[in-house]
């Protein structure tokens, strides 16, 4: 069996072709972007959960020594050492910077 395709149909297909490919490109950008922007959003809630957890350890600590007093050098040293960790993490995240976009490997040589 043959089949016979005039130059109308075969332009009808390809154009239906080319038409499925431009929509797969276009949601699979689409679905990129998503999840590029859902990627930027957990780094969020992950700094600030790991910021949470960190200042409520401290504070449980130092509730701890504050409540229980008898020794100077243990209350100063658990003020101290969580205010420099603290100022340390703080300095990290708010002078970090990043760049989120992929970087395009040039040509030249």
């Amino acid at each position: 069996m043959m089949v016979q395709l005039t130059p109308v149909e075969v332009l009808i297909g390809l154009g239906i072709v080319v038409a499925l490919f431009a929509m797969w490109r276009a949601s699979a950008r689409a679905a990129h972007r998503a999840s590029e922007a859902t990627r930027a959003g957990v780094r969020l809630m992950s700094l600030t959960g790991r910021v949470l957890l960190t200042a409520a350890t401290i504070v449980g600590v130092q509730w701890i020594v504050i409540v229980n007093p008898g020794n100077t050098a243990l209350l100063l040293s658990v003020l101290a050492v969580p205010a420099l960790l603290a100022s340390y993490t703080l300095t990290r995240a708010l002078t970090v910077t990043t760049l989120d976009t992929p970087q395009r490997r040039s040509r030249r040589r």
